[in-house]
């Protein structure tokens, strides 16, 4: 913008945009009008802020322009044409610095913005605010902030945020887990590595806040903004595994704070202990969904996160912190299941699986579900013997029986017990390959033969309708077939060829045209990645899920 006019994009040219991922700067470089301009970016570390330098003759302005939510289910909040409904005002303001009210309905924030060298803030229409440089040099920071600034001018400058940065990233980058492919001669390894490092990058900034991330991160609002509990495994299991556990547990404090919610949608629907919603907003409000309240996957999570959590750092003061809730967590999963006496076992029903084209009402046995119950409630107990309690006898020999999974006179494993046209109904084809899951997130398990697993695996490959399937759903592929000893198919999974399974030049995990991102596909990734090179619970091998031909020479340091 250049004293009042708009730029077009089709007028800007010799457009060249570079992110620096070890000190997490972009520097963008294009012409306008004639002029050539030089823009470094920077992003607070720590608060919600963002830094940027400007170096042009043109002296252009820089636009702020508010807009109001468009409150459709992918949210760009963007409808600029709803200025009766918010108001922005100028606040406070000297000649380096400014605060912004902003109003929208009965939400009320403030925008501070800090600034260097001589410049004018002029309000050019309705929620719509220009910073007008008079020099060649020019830079300013911007803050978002929930309560009024006490005072102008404490934002830091552009030189101290970018040198925030500098150290943050550095900071990351060495602190975590590497993973090397370049002396791979496989044509493949150029673009996992790709992937992988982008993918480290996308998550440290999306998925790492104070409350459970939703699956467009903070780029924009899918499902109108809620999160999904289900998901926050595939957002952050990933982070204790590659070295940063203090992203996870900054997450895991929000469980704490959703405690009373959580135990009271148990007590409500008869059960013991606390259940986690599905879908929820940052009270831990439950939302309605046809599926949300029937979905079960979503509370093992806790258990398995809290559990790699305190194997980052098998400290006393992680039990203390999170026992309770593990507690907790196992006494639904506990009362949850029902005892069959005709049977003599444990079954899970009332429950729509994570392959959610199935139906509450008529599912027995899911059999992802079972193989999470399984394993989540041996960590339970395994906690309360490291907090000096005593083993609880009832979850015990819930653990001793509980059903295995079901499957069919051809050895492979049913979507559910009661689901015997699994392999011939397309229902139950499409959607996530959830049986899978038994194996690959999970351990192997008593529950479970591995040779029907292996041709459950064979079959799914073969046949399953991948064009309806997510992007979690190729590292799952993945971690299956490295446990079960396929590491060719482990590779190719994440690599297969299918839209949903696409990852563009930024690195995001695209879906279609309404997930233009999916970040629970970016975490997959990583975790899948961590396994198929260090393996689990008594692997002896090295690098199990990469093929041993010669061809993935995987180099990788925890």
């Amino acid at each position: 913008m250049n004293g009042g006019d708009e730029a077009a994009i089709s007028d800007v040219t010799r457009i060249s945009q570079t992110l620096n991922l070890w000190e997490g700067e972009i520097l963008s470089r294009f012409t306008w009008k004639g002029n050539d301009f030089d823009v470094r970016t920077v992003c607070h570390p720590a608060q919600d802020m963002i830094s940027a330098h400007i170096d042009s003759h043109l002296h252009t302005g820089i636009k702020l322009h508010f807009p109001y939510p468009t409150g459709i289910h992918t949210d760009n909040a963007c409808d600029w044409d709803a200025n009766d409904k918010h108001s922005t005002e100028v606040l406070k303001q000297d000649t380096q610095s400014a605060v912004l009210k902003r109003t929208l309905d009965s939400t009320v924030y403030y925008v501070e913005l800090k600034w260097e060298g001589k410049a004018l803030l002029k309000e050019k229409e309705k929620n719509y605010f220009v910073l007008l440089p008079q020099e060649d040099t020019f830079s300013f920071s911007c803050a978002f902030t929930v309560n009024e600034p006490d005072q102008l001018a404490a934002l830091p400058n552009f030189s101290e945020v970018e040198s925030l940065a500098k150290n943050h990233w550095a900071s990351f980058w060495e602190k975590g887990a590497a993973v090397d492919f370049s002396h791979c001669t496989d044509p493949r390894a150029k673009e996992l590595e790709r992937r992988v490092v982008l993918s480290q990058y996308l998550l440290a900034i999306q998925c790492a806040g104070s409350t459970p991330p939703q699956e467009t991160g903070l780029t924009y609002n899918s499902w109108f903004g809620k999160y999904h509990l289900e998901m926050i495994w595939w957002h952050q299991a990933w982070q204790p595994l590659w070295g940063h556990p203090e992203l996870l547990s900054h997450t895991l404090e929000w469980y704490k704070t959703v405690e009373p919610i959580a135990r009271e949608v148990a007590r409500r629907q008869g059960f013991d202990g606390i259940r986690w919603m599905k879908m929820t907003d940052p009270s831990g409000v439950e939302a309605p969904s046809s599926v949300g309240s029937f979905l079960i996957w979503q509370q093992p999570h806790f258990i398995y996160l809290a559990e790699l959590l305190y194997r980052s750092n098998p400290d006393k003061e992680v039990i203390e912190k999170y026992n309770h809730l593990v507690q907790e967590t196992a006494k639904f999963m506990y009362s949850f299941a029902t005892y069959d006496e005709l049977g003599v076992r444990f079954i899970l029903k009332g429950a729509i699986p994570a392959q959610e084209t199935l139906n509450a009402s008529t599912t027995i046995n899911p059999p992802f579900e079972l193989s999470y119950w399984h394993f989540a409630m041996q960590i339970a107990q395994i906690w309360r013997e490291r907090a000096g309690e005593k083993r609880n006898l009832e979850w015990d020999e819930l653990i001793d029986k509980l059903s295995p999974l079901a499957y069919n006179e051809d050895g492979l494993y049913l979507a559910a017990e009661n689901a015997i046209d699994t392999y011939k109904d397309i229902r139950f084809t499409s959607d996530h390959m959830a049986v899978l899951g038994a194996v690959g997130t999970l351990p192997m398990n008593k529950l479970i033969r591995e040779d029907y697993m292996k041709n459950t695996l064979q079959w799914i490959w073969d046949n399953w309708n991948w064009g309806k399937t997510w992007g979690w759903d190729y590292p799952m592929t993945a971690m299956n077939a490295t446990r079960l000893g396929e590491p060719e198919k482990a590779v190719e999974a994440l690599l297969m060829n299918k839209r949903t399974n696409t990852y563009l030049p930024n690195g995001h995990n695209y879906q279609d045209p309404r997930l233009r991102i999916y970040l629970p596909g970016n975490g997959g990734l990583l975790t899948a990645i961590a396994m198929m090179c260090a393996g689990w619970d008594g692997c002896t091998e090295t690098n199990p899920g990469f093929p041993k031909d010669g061809t993935w020479n995987v180099r990788w340091e925890d």
